[in-house]
């Protein structure tokens, strides 16, 4: 089973990555389940896009614990820059899946690529502390996301789930979307930037919003996600349209492999936290106490519905996604 990654990026989204991953339990099973390709005795390579964040340590998790070896699966992660750049690797055959975010993979689909969403991955929480939040100045006079208005808020990519639900969110406080500014740059950049007055507020995801709502001078506005669409995915698994076309049984392979390696993370967050330190070079103190987002293997297709209709709201597309047709069933 191969436990590295190729294509490290210099300036990592995040953190750079370390090239191992730490074991944390044995295998889930010892025997591959009937039809699948490690029932012949033999691994089937496939390489997986993973962005430079927590939740992708999930499938580090899964490689350690044995699933993908269970389901016949050799399985190679390469890092890419966020969920938009993956899709050419993935389309073209350089990755057969990615991890990434839902909305890119919609609007490719919308654009005329042929993706296929495999399965569910992670997904933000309905209620409760949120796993990405906007952060802003304690004195700042911002109280809720209407405030925003004629502000401008630093988000990781324009035209995506952050800027998207902030749109929204200020909508539903009463405010004039269409008044909001977004200005794009790093997460790590974001709090400095804040300090130093450059933007008005930032949307971080932890570890970052943890850090940054530790420190007296800011202060919470909300979480986007939670206002806007409770319980939006976060990630999805994805493949091109042809490689599910042409490789069924991988497919179905990794889907389950994938849908188990989440059920396991769920239920075991304390062995997720531990494959942090060498997956991410995470100090090992902050990812013990690390806000985690909820796995989950199955498609919320009704959620991904709703937030298609945002993105014709919104004009990211000018049709809304059909969801179960890009869904592989």
């Amino acid at each position: 089973m191969k436990r590295h990654f190729s294509k490290v990026l210099a300036g990592g989204a995040i953190i750079a990555l370390a090239l191992t991953g730490c074991g944390s339990g044995s295998p889930s099973g010892s025997e591959a389940p009937e039809g699948s390709a490690g029932a012949s005795g033999g691994l089937q390579d496939v390489t997986v896009g993973v962005l430079t964040i927590a939740p992708s340590a999930a499938m580090q998790y899964g490689i350690d614990e044995g699933i993908f070896e269970k389901y016949g699966l050799n399985v190679e992660l390469q890092t890419g820059q966020g969920g938009a750049a993956m899709l050419p690797a993935v389309s073209t055959g350089t990755m057969n899946f990615a991890v990434g975010n839902p909305l890119s993979v919609m609007t490719a689909v919308n654009k005329g690529l042929d993706m296929k969403i495999v399965s569910g991955y992670s997904n933000s929480k309905a209620e409760g502390e949120d796993i990405n939040a906007v952060v802003t100045k304690a004195d700042s006079g911002i109280e809720d996301f209407a405030d925003l208005e004629g502000k401008t808020t630093a988000v990781n990519t324009l035209k995506t789930q952050g800027d998207l639900t902030i749109m929204e969110s200020a909508a539903i406080d009463g405010g004039d979307p269409s008044a909001l500014k977004f200005s794009e740059m790093p997460f790590p950049d974001m709090e400095a930037q804040l300090e130093r007055g450059n933007v008005d507020a930032i949307w971080i995801p932890e570890p970052f919003q943890s850090r940054a709502l530790a420190n007296e001078n800011y202060k919470l506005v909300g979480y986007p996600n939670q206002k806007a669409l409770p319980g939006l995915p976060t990630m999805v698994t994805f493949t091109s349209g042809s490689y599910a076309e042409e490789n069924p049984e991988i497919v179905a392979d990794f889907k389950a492999a994938v849908t188990e390696t989440l059920a396991a993370a769920e239920a075991d967050p304390e062995g997720v936290r531990a494959v942090l330190p060498k997956f991410m070079g995470m100090d090992e103190a902050v990812a013990k106490d690390l806000k985690m987002e909820t796995f989950d293997g199955e498609v919320p297709t009704q959620v991904l519905s709703d937030m298609g209709e945002l993105m014709v709201k919104y004009e990211y597309v000018d049709s809304a996604p059909d969801v179960d047709a890009m869904t592989v069933q």
